[in-house]
């Protein structure tokens, strides 16, 4: 009952059974507690620097416990002053902090132009992110290219996401189709959502973005090396825009649930964008990292549509694609 105040189990027995038996010494003590005399003794000395015991005045060389209205009182004094001791030296720990975030922020390079922070190296991104996590107060928007996610790095997001759901913030992320086919990415996106969370996808996504509250964006200077720098944007022309991007990929992204969808050439929207970009002329490296798979899935994906038109080659490919109304034809 006052572990509160500062006494262990023992220590507040031994001050009950002093009050009760005031002239018990350290044997007798020690058998009514049923702990060994040298666990009574250390008891003694906890309760002589909290002031509970004090010497009697009528017998010398005994010990009396102190009446229970004086000695919570000293307790209860004791802790207070501890309190104030603590709002100190949190005080001066905040004044601190706040110093040295004044002189780190005069090392800062300044952005080049107005609504546009930049970010160098991973640690500096991941910095600045978990800060605006901090702030938001209603949603975040993710775009999550790169494919499925190892265990490790899902085990390490879930207590960030699992409290932004419970403050109430709306998440809605868009990850690639290939997802649907890692198994450790699905099972995440389940418990995701039954949070929650919001997730659909998409068979490819520009870039890796994050928007917070659609007042500031996170979005890498390199797709292919995202934690090598990055921006932060929050000017209002360009935060509109990001968010339309956002809200017109989200509109026609499917959720994870639901089964892919043809159109009405028979082709899913992986496989939509398969075609488009062997049009472009993409190698099988380069489409592999637009759909989030590997070169080797991207040949296999490319070959297996080859042999549905019956092309030979990729040239032929396109023609046929063409004829096929697989691609527009060109004016």
């Amino acid at each position: 009952m006052l572990a509160a105040l500062g006494l262990d189990t023992t220590t507040e027995t031994l001050y009950r059974t002093m009050l009760a038996h005031p002239r018990d010494g350290v044997d007798a003590l020690a058998r009514r507690l049923s702990v060994p005399p040298d666990e009574v003794r250390r008891s003694l000395d906890a309760l002589s620097e909290l002031a509970l015991i004090r010497p009697s005045y009528e017998h010398e060389g005994e010990l009396r416990a102190v009446s229970p209205d004086v000695g919570m009182e000293l307790l209860m004094a004791r802790q207070r002053t501890e309190l104030a001791a603590q709002q100190l030296r949190v005080e001066a720990s905040r004044a601190a902090a706040a110093q040295l975030i004044a002189d780190f922020a005069d090392l800062t390079p300044r952005a080049a132009y107005p609504g546009v922070e930049q970010l160098t190296g991973l640690d500096a991104i991941r910095d600045r992110i978990a800060a605006l996590a901090r702030e938001l107060t209603d949603q975040i928007m993710t775009f999550a290219p790169g494919g499925g996610h190892n265990e490790s790095s899902i085990e390490a997001s879930k207590p960030h996401d699992a409290a932004l759901l419970e403050r109430g913030i709306r998440m809605r992320t868009v990850y690639l189709d290939s997802v649907r086919n890692n198994q450790p990415t699905v099972a995440y996106v389940n418990w995701l959502t039954e949070l929650g969370g919001e997730v659909r996808t998409a068979p490819e996504l520009a870039t890796r973005m994050i928007i917070f509250d659609r007042r500031a964006a996170v979005i890498p200077v390199n797709s292919e090396d995202s934690g090598a720098a990055a921006v932060v944007l929050s000017g209002d022309g360009t935060l509109t825009a990001l968010c339309a991007l956002f809200e017109h990929v989200w509109a026609s992204a499917q959720p994870l649930s639901s089964t892919a969808a043809k159109d009405e050439s028979g082709l899913s929207a992986q496989e939509a964008t398969v075609v488009r970009l062997l049009a472009q002329g993409l190698t099988d490296d380069a489409i592999g990292k637009r759909l989030g798979v590997s070169p080797r899935t991207a040949r296999r994906s490319a070959t297996e549509l080859m042999e549905r038109l019956g092309a030979r080659s990729r040239f032929e490919f396109g023609v046929r694609a063409v004829q096929h109304g697989w691609l527009p034809a060109k004016a």
